[in-house]
Parts: structure tokens; sequence; C-alpha cells
């Protein structure tokens, strides 16, 4: 349906493995896509008409009624609502549902997620490269290696590439400044691939403190007892976007019942 709709494509670029016991392609047989122009052409697409509020944190939900009272940082009330769809990483999920949701709370609680540094460098000569990705195994701090510019609908004007570091790695350095990361993650690059990399045109790393769940839950979504709140993402049911999408489907199949259980019970279910 997204490939239909233009915002998702086909990457044909070649994937290697890097590193220590690596070499060759991996995963010829597998297809993989990515959002164009960008990965949040994705998000766009399924927010549609709806009105979404952008760098709002919600930091209570009460039960007042028969509704979720949802309100922010400074107290002042974002709405009321039947049914909440909460897709935060585990730690916040707990937070937020500590009194509105204990059970639910208390099990999210215990749920761990590694952090992952990245760093985008873009260079005005091509680095000459026979593969647009790989992935990276023995002792680099990098994991995974890509030519974000070799992606169906990105700038090709000037070469850029993706560094991502290994979780222990990641986790290892979660509080280093980011100048630190860059000329770390830049030197791996460097060691990996056998060539300077010197004079990026430019260069940044940002950190993901809930990058990559280090065990999913079995189910594709969680419910608390009442069938109007469901925790949803890619600690549900399995990892990256793939597992995210997923969870966010069940919770959408959850709550599309809630209607029909809420008017069972007497309740006028959500619009």
């Amino acid at each position: 349906g997204w490939h239909t709709l233009g915002v998702a494509v086909r990457w044909r670029g070649r994937v290697s493995v890097l590193g220590d016991g690596g070499g060759g392609a991996a995963g010829a047989e597998v297809e993989r896509w990515v959002g164009v122009p960008g990965m949040s052409a994705l998000g766009r697409q399924l927010a549609g008409e709806l009105a979404v509020w952008y760098g709002t944190r919600v930091a209570e939900l009460a039960r007042e009624g028969d509704v979720w009272r949802l309100a922010g940082d400074d107290g002042v009330e974002l709405g009321r609502y039947q049914a909440v769809v909460v897709s935060a990483p585990p730690a916040q999920t707990a937070v937020l549902l500590e009194r509105a949701a204990p059970m639910m709370a208390a099990r999210v609680a215990g749920m761990r997620m590694a952090p992952c540094w990245a760093v985008m460098a873009a260079f005005e000569e091509s680095l000459g490269l026979p593969f647009c990705g790989a992935f990276v195994v023995g002792g680099s701090p990098l994991a995974w290696i890509a030519c974000n510019s070799s992606k169906p609908g990105r700038s090709s004007e000037i070469e850029t590439w993706v560094l991502h570091a290994g979780p222990e790695w990641s986790a290892h350095h979660l509080d280093d400044v980011p100048e630190a990361v860059e000329a770390e993650l830049l030197r791996a690059g460097a060691e990996l691939l056998g060539r300077g990399l010197e004079r990026p045109v430019h260069l940044r790393a940002h950190r993901w403190r809930y990058a990559l769940p280090l065990a999913a839950l079995e189910e594709r979504c969680l419910v608390d007892e009442t069938g109007s709140i469901v925790a949803c993402g890619d600690w549900c049911g399995g990892p990256r976007i793939e597992g995210a999408v997923l969870s966010g489907l069940a919770a959408a199949d959850r709550l599309a019942a809630f209607p029909a259980q809420a008017s069972r019970e007497g309740g006028s279910g959500p619009d």
C-alpha cells in the first residue's frame, strides 16, 4: 500500500558484511524498503488528516468518569478521551501509566532498551565503495554503516554515510559529548574500510537512548483491564520498524474493538 501511494520504494543497494569473520554479500534475497523522500514520510501518511500536536509531552493520564484526562508538563489540560494509545519507550510508558494502569506499568517497567549512537558524515567526493550498506561483525564499535544518499528519494549531490554504533559501545559511551562520538566513530569507520575519512563537509552525531529492545514481549501490544488503554511499540513482538508497525496495527485492532465492548457495557465508545 505504501508503495502504491509513493511513500515507500525498494532500496536495491548491495549490502555486505564487514569486520572480523565478515566478507561477501548479506541477504541478497532480502527485499529492503525505505520511506521516500525520508522515513518520516511513513508517519506523515499514517497521520493523514489527524490533528497532530508536536513538541508536546503528556505528563499525566487520569481517569475522570468514563474518560481519560491528559495534561502536559505545566498541568494544562490536553483533552479528554475515551481511549488512549501509548507508544512511548517502556521507561516513559511505565511512568505515564503508574497511576492510570499500575499492573501494565509494573510489567513494562522491567523492560530494558539498548541505546544507539549514530553519526551522519557527508563527503564532497565519493568513497568509491563496492556496497551501499554493511553489517559489521567483530570488535569494531560499529554495527551498521549505510550510504544514505544511495537510497531512493535522497539527494545524490553529495555522498552521505550513516555510521551506527553497536549497543554495547553506545551504552558504554552513553554520556559522551557528541564531538567525541563523532571522532571515534569516524576513526572506527576509517579502520573498518581501510581508508581515510578525513575532512567530511558535514558531521553530526545523534543519540537514541531507547533504540533497541534487549528482549521484546511476545504480545504485539498490551491492553489494560478496561480495554481503553493500549500500549505498543518495537518492544512488543519484535524490534525495528517491522516490529513497531506490527505492534501499532495490533493496537489499532484492539482499539477498534473497544467501541463494541463499551456499547455492550453501556458506554458510548470513542468517536
